[in-house]
């Protein structure tokens, strides 16, 4: 990715947004790179209707224009040494965010619940943008600070960008790199004689491992890796590593004739439960 695009972050106000603002202004200072936060909404399709009735209210631009200014203090309070730049746009928020990451290193967004289920649930917005998006995805789940050189995991399957992307966040943050490949053995494959017990779960193991080196063959010398390769369902070995760590980091394969990103079930079960931010990188066809 370009080294000086800046960090992009949807704000709206919501307590979840401003939870991926301090995540973004520490990940920019990271970096050392620009912080752009943008806040976007149709206000124009009834703002003259209720200027109209009510002239003395401020206008639904001023709200917005207020919330990016906060967010941005927020930001500057947090990181002194961040650029940080705003942005107010009359537009759907997913479809102006889609079009931000064109030009973006990252794109962070918070997630939406509904009452109780606030911390279970990702909300419509971030859900289309880490399906669409054109860069690296972050949707901020659990606290915006984790414990110091929390470790960063990715999930291993066939891609390599997401595995380059963990193993530089790794890098930066002086952080151990957790390398998980999860495996299940078919039912069908399964056997009752004594003397062929255990093969197939070896043998689908075994292949899990090899995944696991190929894919880890260019991570660089300084970087810490642990492998571990993990019996189970990916979406449950995945969520299950997010606890106590910073960073969970996914591939996301573009398919051709689809617009942007398509989230497998994995990738949607993780967004939702994963016990830390998660970062969706896009790879090629």
């Amino acid at each position: 990715m370009a080294a000086d695009l800046p960090i992009v972050v949807g704000v709206d106000g919501g307590e979840p947004a401003l939870r991926a603002v301090d995540w973004a202004a520490d990940e920019a200072a990271r970096r050392g790179l620009p912080l752009r936060l943008v806040y976007a909404s149709l206000w124009e399709r009834y703002e003259g209707t209720r200027l109209a009735q009510d002239p003395g209210k401020p206008s639904e631009q001023a709200r917005a224009e207020d919330i990016v200014a906060s967010a941005a203090r927020r930001a500057a309070d947090r990181q002194p040494g961040v650029v940080v730049s705003t942005d107010v746009q009359p537009e759907e928020p997913e479809y102006a965010l889609i079009r931000e990451s064109r030009s973006a290193s990252l794109l962070v967004t918070g997630t939406r619940g509904r009452g109780g289920l606030a911390e279970a649930l990702l909300g419509s917005v971030s859900l289309l943008v880490a399906g669409h998006a054109h860069c690296p995805v972050v949707v901020v789940r659990g606290p915006a600070a984790p414990p110091a050189r929390a470790r960063v995991v990715v999930g291993v399957g066939e891609q390599q960008a997401a595995v380059r992307f963990a193993a530089e966040e790794a890098r930066q943050r002086g952080a151990v790199l957790e390398a998980v490949r999860a495996w299940r053995c078919p039912a069908h494959e399964s056997t009752d004689h004594p003397l062929l017990t255990g093969e197939p779960a070896r043998l689908h193991e075994q292949q899990a491992s090899e995944v696991l080196e190929k894919a880890l063959l260019d991570v660089p010398d300084d970087v810490e890796v642990h492998r571990r390769t993990v019996e189970g369902h990916a979406r449950t070995v995945l969520v299950d590593a997010s606890r106590d760590a910073g960073l969970l980091v996914l591939g996301a394969r573009r398919r051709q004739r689809h617009f942007g990103l398509q989230l497998g079930r994995i990738a949607h079960g993780v967004l939702h439960q994963a016990a830390c931010p998660v970062v969706l990188v896009p790879e090629p066809v």
